[in-house]
């Protein structure tokens, strides 16, 4: 942590003393936790997965749905130790999984947590996908379930909306990485195994079918998760064109163009889940995430 390089950016800052590009210091950033009823079916299966949503991001998407927590403007700071007790509450209320959204700037702090306790049911990691490979190497062994979600194609479009030409690059490495676990479902729920997500933008769905060829290609055994959930959220005014949901015309485009592909293992989410009913509540008004 001294001069960190945990992620694809480098930042180099000495984050014992300061935040990185990251938003995080030397501690854990946990923003909240609790029972996910909305994440694919195999993932939430009949109990919920146990998410864990920690703060700060090196990506920061400027539509991010979790805005505050990407730009770690919420949490509060928990040793390893707090945060094995968190893993251990969500098993204790039923959790199917553990599920960490966004940890890849918090490696080592996840590598000394599973060493003080390693959950008993499957570990989910929930990435943007804009990782190192020594991270994820690092993690492999203590993740069960691989969840990226493979965001842009273009340079161009995602210089635009976080600043880094070099996502895809980046990220498709990652995800070619990940992907290659082999899955293990059982009775409907995902025990191991790499689901790779795309969420299609307002006027991106040129990039949603490069997506879905470059996901075609890898012949992998991971199943693809194509999302139409888009909504307006965090500094999406500033652009035009993220103002509105997906049209049924853009939706209808990508969602063929996947079930022409060849793509045999595929969830398709229907336009409807384009709703604020669906974003989780960080407030801590309510110990529940819905």
């Amino acid at each position: 942590m001294g001069k960190c390089g945990l992620c694809p950016v480098r930042c180099g800052a000495d984050r014992t003393r300061q935040a990185g590009a990251c938003g995080a210091g030397a501690d854990i950033l946990l923003v909240k936790y609790g029972l996910h009823p909305y994440e694919e079916p195999c993932i939430s299966y009949k109990n919920g997965s146990g998410t864990v949503f920690f703060g700060g991001c090196a990506l920061r998407c400027a539509f991010c749905q979790n805005y505050e927590l990407s730009r770690a403007r919420c949490g509060r700071e928990v040793s390893a130790k707090e945060l094995a007790a968190v893993f251990c509450e969500l098993e204790e209320r039923g959790a199917e999984n553990i599920n960490l959204v966004t940890a890849s700037h918090f490696v080592p702090q996840l590598l000394e947590t599973f060493r003080i306790r390693r959950p008993k049911i499957p570990v989910v990691y929930n990435t943007h996908a804009y990782e190192t490979l020594p991270a994820l190497r690092a993690l492999d062994p203590y993740i069960d379930v691989w969840l990226p979600d493979l965001k842009f194609f273009a340079p161009a479009l995602s210089a635009r909306y976080t600043g880094r030409a070099d996502y895809f690059a980046v990220a498709s490495r990652a995800v070619a990485f990940m992907a290659e676990r082999k899955p293990d479902l059982r009775e409907g729920k995902m025990y191991a195994g790499c689901i790779v997500r795309h969420l299609i933008l307002p006027l991106g769905t040129g990039d949603s079918l490069r997506i879905i060829d470059w996901f075609a290609q890898l012949h992998s055994p991971a199943t693809f998760s194509l999302m139409a959930q888009y909504t307006p959220c965090g500094d999406a005014e500033r652009f035009p064109e993220l103002r509105r949901p997906i049209t049924a015309r853009e939706y209808e485009r990508v969602r063929a163009h996947l079930e022409q592909s060849g793509i045999e293992r595929a969830f398709v989410q229907e336009r409807a889940a384009a709703d604020g009913k669906f974003i989780p509540d960080f407030s801590e008004k309510n110990d529940a995430l819905f």
